[in-house]
């Protein structure tokens, strides 16, 4: 195929977003000159647009021309008054139900069963809960020494994880919104990647106590809980914590992946660093591996409520009921008020790399950031950390942030994250070591060759098509969830913290 200047989405389109930086005066195309230089994947003006008419990009207005803007004009962040938000009320569900999917290659990926029923593993990993945060420094003096010590014993545990979090303490821990955290907490507790194996660190003290954080029948073993205050000592903390861990590898170490079908694969989708090639690029090509694996039975989480608000009715009409879109609904209007709360709204979202990476507003950056759901029917909405009850696509209304998203997708059960990226970012996960990195254009993946592991720059080049990208994708994530290969995230174990979202007041 012949490489391209400009990206053109929709046929009602406007504007156009450049493939490579161009020139002043360059002839693009037989009837436009570009009147400035345009900055890779920044917008061009295919036409005059007068003072308050709209900039359409995807189809969709993405703001009102605050100036007059001449046909061969660079547009960028300045130049648009952002539109008003779609309503949430009355939105129509069911108009675009797809059921003709990619036939995925495979329906099966070698997994670990999870002894509790559910989804299965990934990995198999000691997961390592704590009640709050005052205990993370003796906790990871701990886990470094089963890591030298005690984790070579057992060949078939992947790793020992801690789950450090901020949470626990300080906080106003009856407040409404509190069942957020707790609910992320709690949920992260039962990983599908810890092995139904349950080990608790907790101080003595805390707001979140044990019986917060665990149901009785987790609470009553007395080799799940290590409280240190009822400890000697230092030594005694930390030797108390290794012992407990030696039991729970011993079972750990028992556990074989064995072949499972795709229904029992939960995978998360989210996006990070965009740019204007996510939404033409690196994003439709995840929606396209996510058909296929929805299509194979498994289910897709996609998320970050400010990263689709202003494509919210487009969401709706693909909800497969009343249900489900009434609790789209509710989600958006609880994240509009917490905005609201905090006197911003949904266009405090777009950071300086993105737009840098030529993305003018939230409303193009939605709009992009959508398109890595695919085009399959949404059977479910879940509330921030909130664990599934359906199999399929499912909306997870969760923060935008990469390092809030991902601990509430990881709390939904997600157990491999394919992460979308135009600027670039080292981001990974613990719990969830595999995180797949898909970049939207070639030159990220050649300045970060070793980081990035699927380059869907050739879509925007014109030299691949999206079925491409997404087939390639599709077999990436069977063979990282089948441990048969590694994304390089895991391979150099890049972990974030593990930010748990919480609205509730610190006291």
């Amino acid at each position: 195929m012949a490489k391209r200047l400009l990206v053109k989405v929709n046929e009602a389109d406007n504007v156009a977003i450049a493939v490579k930086e161009i020139k002043a005066g360059t002839q693009v195309s037989e009837d436009l000159v570009t009147r400035q230089d345009i900055p890779q994947a920044h917008k061009v003006a295919l036409e005059r647009i007068p003072k308050g008419q709209p900039v359409i990009r995807y189809g969709v207005i993405l703001g009102y021309a605050l100036e007059d803007i001449e046909k061969g004009d660079w547009i960028n962040e300045f130049m648009l008054e952002l539109p008003t938000p779609p309503s949430v009320d009355d939105m129509k569900y069911g108009k675009k139900i797809v059921t003709d999917l990619p036939t995925p290659p495979v329906t099966t990926f070698e997994g670990y069963r999870n002894p509790n029923g559910g989804y299965a593993g990934t990995r198999n990993i000691l997961g390592i809960s704590t009640t709050v945060q005052c205990v993370t420094g003796v906790l990871n003096v701990a886990v470094k020494r089963i890591k030298e010590e005690l984790l070579p014993k057992y060949p078939h545990v992947d790793d020992v994880v801690p789950i450090n979090h901020a949470y626990g303490c300080g906080v106003a821990i009856n407040a409404p919104e509190a069942k957020v955290p707790i609910r992320a907490l709690r949920n992260l507790v039962h990983h599908p990647n810890f092995g139904g194996q349950v080990m608790v660190v907790a101080l003595g003290c805390e707001k979140l106590t044990v019986e917060k954080l665990l149901d009785e029948a987790d609470i009553s073993p007395p080799e799940n809980v290590i409280v240190l205050q009822e400890q000697k000592g230092f030594d005694a903390m930390v030797n108390a914590i290794m012992e407990m861990a030696d039991k729970k590898l011993a079972i750990l170490n028992q556990r074989r992946r064995e072949t499972l079908p795709l229904s029992d694969l939960c995978i998360g989708m989210q996006c990070g660093g965009s740019d204007a090639f996510s939404g033409v690029s690196a994003n439709p090509s995840a929606g396209y591996a996510a058909d296929m694996l929805v299509n194979a039975g498994a289910t897709v989480m996609f998320s970050e409520v400010t990263e689709v608000r202003d494509g919210v009715h487009y969401i709706a009409e693909r909800c497969v009921s009343k249900e489900v879109c009434d609790k789209l609904a509710a989600e958006m209007k609880w994240y509009d008020h917490y905005l609201e709360e905090g006197n911003v709204d949904r266009s405090a979202n777009p950071t300086p790399g993105n737009k840098k990476g030529g993305l003018c507003n939230i409303v193009e950056k939605a709009m992009g950031s959508i398109a890595k759901s695919g085009s399959s029917p949404i059977v479910e909405v879940l509330s921030p950390a909130e664990r599934p009850s359906k199999k399929g696509l499912i909306y997870a209304a969760t923060p935008a942030s990469d390092i809030v998203c991902g601990p509430c997708q990881l709390a939904s059960g997600i157990t491999l994250q394919v992460f979308m990226t135009g600027r670039g970012t080292p981001y990974g996960l613990a719990a969830a070591p595999p995180v797949i990195k898909v970049c939207s254009r070639n030159e990220m993946k050649e300045m970060w060759q070793d980081l990035i592991d699927i380059n869907a720059g050739p879509v925007a080049t014109g030299e691949a098509q999206i079925s491409d990208i997404g087939t390639e994708l599709f077999n990436k994530i069977i063979a990282v969830a089948s441990g048969k290969d590694q994304s390089f995230a895991e391979k150099y174990k890049l972990h974030n913290d593990l930010c748990i979202f919480n609205p509730a007041p610190i006291t």
